[in-house]
């Protein structure tokens, strides 16, 4: 996913930051099944695979 990211990433001008959830015990309890997780101020925005479409509607709405 972090892969797939930095082309939406470098279109909209943000950052990305790659947090290890299992070095986290809050983070694995809340998202272990469900990495790799894309969530932005809490906001969950897809796991498993990045949905392109709906991360470029999500930051054209936050811009």
């Amino acid at each position: 996913m972090a892969v797939a990211l930095e082309t939406l990433a470098a279109e909209f001008g943000v950052a990305v930051e790659v947090v290890d959830v299992d070095a986290d015990a809050t983070l694995e309890a809340l998202y272990d099944e469900l990495v790799p997780v894309l969530l932005h101020e809490g906001r969950e925005l897809c796991h498993y695979f990045l949905d392109t479409s709906k991360v470029r509607d999500y930051l054209s709405e936050i811009r």
